[in-house]
C-alpha cells in the first residue's frame, strides 16, 4: 500500500507526498498553508492509496478547529478514519495556527480591518 492525504479546507485542497510502500503504518511529517475564515472550522483528512490506474479511498477524518484557534496549535492527536461509517484506524496530526496578517481588508463600514488568518498544518 502507498498511502497519502488529501487535505482540505474549504475550496483549499492540500496533497502529501505519497507514503510508498508504508502500508498501515506511514508517515508524513509535512507543513501545509491554509488561508483561514471566520465562517469554516473544520479540516477534512482524505486519506487515499495509490495506485496505478486509479486510486482508492482509505478513509477519512474531519477534524474541528475551533480548539487550534482558541489555543493556538494543539499537540499531536488520534483522530478516527471512518470509510461508509465504519471505523478503519486511526491518523495521528499536530496542528499551528498563526493569526498573521498577510493583508487588511478595509470594511465598508467604519475604519474596522478584517485580517487574513493563516492556519499552518503539519502531519
Amino acid at each position: 500500500m502507498d498511502p497519502y492525504v488529501i487535505l482540505t479546507y474549504r475550496a483549499q485542497e492540500h496533497k502529501s507526498n505519497v507514503a510508498k510502500g508504508a502500508g498501515s503504518t506511514p508517515h508524513w511529517n509535512e507543513s501545509f498553508l491554509f488561508t483561514v475564515s471566520d465562517s469554516v472550522s473544520e479540516l477534512i483528512l482524505r486519506l487515499m492509496d495509490k495506485d496505478r490506474f486509479r486510486d482508492d479511498f482509505l478513509g477519512e477524518t474531519k477534524i474541528d478547529l475551533e480548539p487550534v484557534f482558541e489555543a493556538g496549535s494543539i499537540a499531536e492527536t488520534s483522530y478516527n478514519v471512518v470509510k461508509n461509517e465504519k471505523y478503519c484506524g486511526e491518523v495521528k496530526v499536530a496542528i499551528t495556527f498563526n493569526p498573521e496578517v498577510h493583508r487588511k481588508i478595509k470594511k465598508e463600514h467604519g475604519n474596522r480591518y478584517a485580517d487574513n488568518n493563516v492556519l499552518f498544518y503539519k502531519s
